[in-house]
């Protein structure tokens, strides 16, 4: 069996981060450690949260992990808070990062503006952390605040290949871009293979709604699947499917709650497809 382990926030409600980090992975046959960055009592959509900072637990998990000689087949993160959590986790990818894959969602921004909290010097920080990476998969605004450039919504298949390009060029092995689409009714992701300089694309329907934890439950499926021996391409789609399927299960339920998507509900789904290799 593979392990992985995730670092990021939990939320004790909320679905995002690692509250479905942890059961998405697991779902697909991967022993999933973690490494919680901060516990919160409901995620920041929520009117009022309670917070407390982890930080000072890293570097001590990470150097209780080596001395048992515990190693992973990947290393995922997600949202990181700080300037010095961006630090810890580089430390802990020179530790274990020999064999394990490195996954970066580098979780700070959407929609053209950087959350709360976050600069374009964090960003640009993110950017060299994100150089230590086999697979990054920022959505377009992260994207641009990572190269320093202004955010474009208005791009064209050209555009996307060029700042995929530009992000491998950062020094990640690969990038995959998510988010995107071309056409009104369609959304999903464009990859780029700093190897082997091919691309890929992959679509399926855009709904008329936007739900929190969406990105977290993407890239968390995708590192599943990756860890299941599906090529980056496959898992990437996989992902797409499986996001879109957790909206619909979410859009027809008339009592579905405000802060996350019903993504349990399509776990037979995911695991049907990330067991069918």
């Amino acid at each position: 069996m593979k392990r992985i382990v995730t670092i990021q926030d939990i939320s004790c409600v909320g679905k995002c981060s690692l509250t479905v980090a942890l059961p998405i992975i697991s779902a697909a046959g991967v022993e999933t450690g973690v490494i919680p960055t901060a516990v919160l009592s409901t995620h920041t959509a929520f009117p009022k949260f309670t917070f407390c900072d982890l930080t000072d637990e890293i570097q001590k998990i990470s150097d209780t992990f080596s001395e048992l000689d515990i190693d992973f087949d990947a290393v995922y993160t997600g949202y990181l808070g700080s300037f010095e959590q961006l630090s810890l986790v580089s430390d802990f990818f020179d530790r274990f990062g020999g064999k394990a894959k490195i996954i970066i969602d580098p979780v700070m921004a959407d929609n053209g503006k950087l959350y709360k909290g976050f600069t374009p010097e964090f960003a640009a920080s993110m950017a060299k952390l994100c150089a230590k990476a086999d697979l990054i998969m920022p959505n377009l605004t992260e994207a641009s605040y990572m190269l320093g450039i202004p955010y474009n919504p208005d791009y064209d298949e050209a555009y996307i290949r060029d700042v995929l390009k530009q992000l491998t060029d950062l020094g990640a092995r690969s990038a995959a871009l998510t988010g995107i689409g071309f056409k009104d009714d369609e959304i999903g992701v464009y990859f780029y293979d700093g190897d082997s300089g091919e691309y890929y694309s992959y679509f399926n329907e855009k709904l008329p709604a936007a739900f929190h934890g969406t990105g977290d439950i993407y890239a968390s499926a995708t590192v599943g699947a990756m860890m299941r021996g599906f090529s980056v391409p496959e898992a990437l789609s996989i992902a797409v499917d499986f996001t879109l399927l957790t909206m619909k299960k979410t859009l027809s339920d008339k009592d579905h709650r405000f802060y996350g998507v019903n993504f349990e509900e399509a776990l037979p789904y995911y695991i049907e497809r990330v067991y069918s290799k």
